[in-house]
């Protein structure tokens, strides 16, 4: 593969990268007027080219499949819409809201929920903004700010200082999660600059890490971690389940592991969404609960996601895991252990 010095963005640049055969080229440019394509170098150089399974190249380089849509697909798989009301804002929980001031990401994945929207325009204007942060003023029930996107650490140092000095102006917001795949995919851009600028003096700021396989987690990745960790910035997690990524224990034992070495604490395991072009990604439910109970036997608690479902239709992020106990008509439960097996539990009287 050649070495890749800029964000490769048209299917030609894939193609003379290596990342993707000529055969492929007229699928990929159909793909291509649909839905936004970047492959950053970092990414670049980590994809294993010689294998056609590479858990790297199927999360950033655009495959054929991705044109087969099924009916129980749609553009806004998880209701966003219905909780908008206006732009920049999605206010599904009482107690929190999405603020999403850009559209864009560094690079895009091919399983994103919110793929009918990214990379399509730049984010909000100047009004729009503003409008927004009047609406995070004038509901007093707000706790909890989550900047999304997009990927909101794509916005200059300058322009997120100004959005978290805004949010650190309204008392009734304590706490700011910041959602981003960038320590991955341009770790360079995580400069002293960016994690000033997310830093406040009077709220509790988080950084959530999307990951979905150890590789990803690089050296520069680790250290770009590591810069916003220091600064005193904690730091979570959010993964996707992807059939044939990160779809058995191993793979996601060791991704939860390593995450737990960065000082990252893994927070969710999202069950893939409805989106369009993704049911080569997607997993059954019960697949995954079988994975999670693998993972709560051999795994420490410190690297134990929730395993979530974010509802078709708007209607909210649930858990769906594995149970583990049975009430009994009696005063009492039947427990299952790791390994399956069942005991007797009596409740005090």
């Amino acid at each position: 593969m050649r070495p890749v010095r800029n964000t490769l963005r048209r299917t030609d640049e894939l193609i003379a990268a290596g990342l993707l055969p000529h055969e492929r080229r007229a699928a990929i440019e159909r793909l291509a007027a649909r839905y936004a394509l970047a492959v950053t170098p970092d990414i670049a150089e980590l994809v294993d080219a010689a294998n056609p399974r590479d858990p790297i190249a199927r999360q950033f380089v655009p495959d054929p499949a991705e044109l087969d849509t099924r009916p129980i697909e749609s553009a806004d798989p998880i209701g966003d819409a219905a909780h908008s009301p206006l732009p920049g804002i999605v206010h599904r929980y009482p107690d929190r809201v999405l603020l999403k001031p850009v559209q864009v990401c560094a690079a895009y994945c091919r399983f994103c929920f919110r793929r009918e929207k990214v990379g399509r325009a730049r984010g909000l204007a100047r009004a729009q903004l503003e409008d927004a942060l009047d609406y995070i003023r004038m509901h007093p029930e707000i706790w909890e700010v989550i900047l999304s996107g997009g990927d909101p650490l794509v916005l200059s140092p300058r322009r997120l200082a100004a959005i978290m000095r805004a949010l650190d102006a309204i008392g009734h917001v304590r706490v700011v999660r910041v959602h981003t795949r960038l320590p991955v995919l341009a770790p360079g851009r995580i400069t002293s600059a960016l994690v000033r600028a997310l830093k406040t003096s009077g709220k509790a700021t988080y950084v959530a890490l999307h990951a979905n396989h150890a590789r990803e987690l690089s050296a520069k990745a680790r250290a770009a971690c590591a810069r916003l960790i220091d600064a005193g910035i904690p730091m979570l997690s959010q993964t996707v389940l992807l059939r044939g990524l990160n779809d058995d224990a191993d793979t996601l034992g060791e991704l939860m592991r390593a995450l737990v070495e960065c000082r990252i604490k893994p927070y969710y395991l999202h069950h893939a969404d409805l989106a369009p072009g993704t049911s080569h990604f997607r997993t059954s439910l019960r697949e995954g609960q079988v994975l999670m109970r693998a993972l709560r036997g051999r795994v420490s608690g410190l690297a134990q996601p929730t395993y979530v479902l974010d509802i078709p239709g708007g209607f909210g992020k649930v858990p769906v895991g594995p149970g583990y106990i049975d009430m009994c008509a009696e005063a009492g439960a039947t427990v299952e252990d790791i390994n399956g097996v069942r005991h007797n539990y009596r409740s005090p009287d």
